[in-house]
């Protein structure tokens, strides 16, 4: 069979570009890691241009916004590319997205982990041209431990800082939360209350996900999750955010932590800063969140602030 047809070029091609070195930091023994990042962008056919020397049609490289992915996983640590696969249609929607590794909590204690975002962010913007970015249209969006981080961000605080790429701002434009632990403290009570039961799957604080994240004396743990907590940082510099849960989540219930940050964001009087849709009968990042409409619901929040 033999056929002429006619698909037209109106979806423009993706281009990955992995491993690019963000930042260069300590783990807890003191050896040099380096950080990574993917980025993921339409910037025309890559294999095309290597081997004709141009793009077909050739592409008008404009500054595009960009979207910083920050993983779950605990804060145990996930591989940067493991949900790359669902970021091509922000990409397809004009957005550089940039996927990025932290310190795990095996590797570093708190806040580590959002100085590491926000070193992230500085890189973006102290990169913007090389990488196609606007470097005044920059969200960040996040699942679980990840979300927890990216609404740690959206509080644009000018706490957690380290030197690298000093001289750029770590401020986001807007967040996306989905299903963050928000408030530590809160989920380590819970947790605490299933300690003596033989199948509970944890026995003492500091083996949870939060108390690994703190680490040192257990007896102190709760008290110093305080200052890990986003629900404690809610200010006016805070960006607009989109926050995600499921009513069913067994890991994170919502009410111990989306709806303590939705309500801190209430009595602050900034409501109009914070969309909180609940996901009937999803779990902790269960397919429901990634549903074409739940990811162009997160575009078009997107699109308000960044375009």
């Amino acid at each position: 069979m033999k056929k002429i047809i006619n698909p037209g070029n109106q979806r423009k091609s993706l281009t990955l570009i992995d491993n690019i070195v963000y930042s260069n930091q300590k783990d807890l023994n003191g050896n040099s890691m380096d950080l990574k990042m993917s980025i993921l962008l339409q910037n025309g056919n890559s294999e095309m241009k290597l081997a004709a020397g141009e793009d077909d049609p050739k592409e008008n490289h404009e500054l595009k916004p960009a979207l910083l992915w920050i993983p779950g996983g605990g804060w145990r640590g996930v591989d940067k590319n493991l949900m790359l696969g669902e970021m091509s249609q922000f990409a397809d929607a004009g957005y550089v997205v940039a996927s990025m590794y932290y310190r795990s909590s095996a590797e570093a204690h708190f806040p580590a982990q959002i100085i590491d975002v926000k070193t992230a962010i500085r890189f973006l913007r102290a990169n913007a041209s090389k990488y196609e970015i606007d470097p005044n249209r920059i969200g960040v969006f996040g699942r679980s431990a990840g979300g927890h981080l990216a609404a740690f961000a959206a509080m644009n605080t000018d706490t957690f800082e380290s030197e690298e790429w000093s001289g750029w701002s770590s401020k986001a434009n807007v967040c996306c939360n989905m299903f963050g632990p928000t408030d530590v403290v809160a989920l380590m009570n819970e947790e605490e209350k299933s300690f003596n039961n033989p199948s509970s799957r944890w026995h003492r604080i500091e083996d949870t996900h939060g108390g690994k994240l703190i680490g040192g004396d257990p007896s102190t743990i709760k008290e110093r999750a305080k200052s890990a907590s986003p629900v404690n940082y809610v200010n006016p510099d805070m960006c607009p955010m989109l926050i995600l849960h499921g009513d069913n989540d067994p890991l994170v219930p919502l009410e111990l932590s989306s709806d303590i940050l939705y309500s801190r964001i209430k009595e602050a009087g900034m409501e109009e800063k914070a969309d909180y849709y609940i996901l009937k009968g999803a779990g902790h990042g269960s397919r429901e969140f990634f549903q074409d409409e739940i990811k162009q619901l997160m575009i078009s929040f997107f699109d308000q602030y960044l375009k």
